[in-house]
């Protein structure tokens, strides 16, 4: 079972938009769920799914907005939070900017597309852009006898239109991989995971049949091609885009879709393999005579030496009560942001191998209160191209297309820092 009725409401609980799928829940019932989260929040008991009564409100909150399902039985409850995120997303793929404003200044859209995303408290048409050949933002002057359906909502393939034409036919893929790392004081790692997406972007007319082939290790064990020479990587947790051909995957671990057209993410996964950490920090915190304290920060990038790491960001945290700061950088340049009590190093280039140094020097009226606050860690941002920490491959993209066209496909890897912290003694 799934939702019986779909809200929006404001930051105060005021309902600003409803549907109702199902006309077994009273559309009163919400009228109790700002009163029940408000009373769960002061518990410190908050959770996403409210009850009152016989009723279920699932909830999640988006910008100033909350987006509340209501149902009677023992829904799925899964599907309707996936359902509301879907809701999300395509409102903003809409609107641009999801809050209040937009929903006030697009209601008879709202309801075009409440009707269009759910039938009878089922999930149904929630691709945006095959929605929007539909139910467009211009207002449509009534035609008559005109009236159709889009042969896209009742393809076999719903999220690709026909008849789609380029000059030129390219698809360009995105492996982009996050690390994220937590080090404690003592330098030891305590978590290493690394997230990776593959992202494509399609320019490719009629419609085509593409087959990606990684160096996942899985694959080269079941062909022979598993040795020495071939380095092959164990993906975990992989998440599809619904245009993968799930039974082709499960039998022989080949990636076959349809693809939408445009940009859209085509796969995730996780791997919780012991990430050597890209770039290390070494700090030394002193404090002189109760009215100081000297801040002197190392850090050296760990990766291959052709590579670089651009924009990188070191958030070092200060004494809320810090005053006058003065750096000294060996490259870079360093500032001090009060409102969040760090100084951030920023590096506009960070070679592989190299070891750079930045000096801080605060004044400190009270000891006694930074003892109190505690330490929080030293957080790390970087973006390193043409570079993947697993070792993940595109050995290949095989484009069939019933017209014959040649097309060509482009690859570009990027590693990033995801969640990337280093705790300081």
């Amino acid at each position: 079972m799934s939702a019986s009725a779909v809200f929006i409401l404001d930051v105060k609980g005021k309902p600003l938009i409803s549907r109702n799928y199902k006309g077994d829940v009273a559309m009163s019932e919400i009228e109790h769920f700002m009163p029940l989260l408000m009373q769960r929040e002061e518990e410190g008991a908050l959770a996403p799914l409210l009850s009152h009564g016989r009723v279920h409100f699932l909830w999640i909150k988006h910008s100033n907005l909350y987006l509340v399902a209501t149902t009677l039985k023992n829904a799925n409850a899964s599907l309707v939070y996936s359902f509301l995120y879907k809701t999300v997303e395509v409102f903003s793929e809409y609107f641009k900017e999801l809050e209040e404003e937009s929903i006030r200044d697009n209601f008879v859209i709202v309801y075009e597309l409440l009707d269009e995303l759910m039938d009878f408290g089922f999930p149904q048409t929630t691709d945006s852009k095959i929605l929007q050949e539909y139910i467009t933002q211009q207002g449509n002057k009534l035609e008559t006898g005109k009236s159709r359906v889009p042969p896209t909502v009742t393809n076999a393939v719903s999220w690709r239109s026909e008849g789609i034409k380029y000059k030129k036919n390219e698809v360009f893929i995105d492996v982009i991989e996050s690390v994220n790392l937590l080090v404690n004081a003592n330098g030891s790692v305590l978590l290493s995971e690394i997230v990776g997406t593959i992202k494509l972007k399609v320019f490719l007319s009629g419609m085509p049949e593409l087959r990606l082939g990684l160096n996942d290790r899985v694959l080269f064990e079941l062909t022979g091609l598993s040795g020495s020479k071939n380095k092959s990587v164990e993906l975990e947790d992989v998440k599809f885009h619904q245009c993968v051909r799930l039974s082709r995957f499960d039998n022989d671990r080949t990636i076959s879709f349809i693809p939408p057209d445009g940009d859209f993410e085509l796969m995730s996964y996780r791997l919780s393999t012991q990430v050597k950490p890209l770039i290390w920090i070494e700090s030394v915190i002193e404090k002189f005579s109760h009215s100081r304290v000297e801040i002197m920060v190392k850090a050296k990038g760990q990766f291959k030496k052709q590579s670089v790491a651009n924009g990188v960001e070191i958030s070092v945290p200060v004494p809320s009560d810090a005053d006058s700061p003065r750096f000294k950088t060996s490259v870079g340049s360093a500032k001090y942001v009060p409102e969040k009590n760090v100084v951030i190093w920023s590096i506009k280039s960070f070679p592989g191998g190299k070891e750079y140094l930045m000096r801080a020097h605060f004044g400190l009226p009270s000891v006694e209160k930074e003892e109190e606050e505690g330490r929080p860690p030293i957080g790390v941002r970087f973006e390193i191209p043409y570079f993947t920490v697993s070792g993940i491959q595109v050995r290949y993209m095989k484009i069939i297309e019933k017209s014959g066209y040649q097309a060509l496909p482009w690859v570009r890897y990027i590693t990033q820092s995801g969640d990337y912290q280093l705790r300081t003694s």
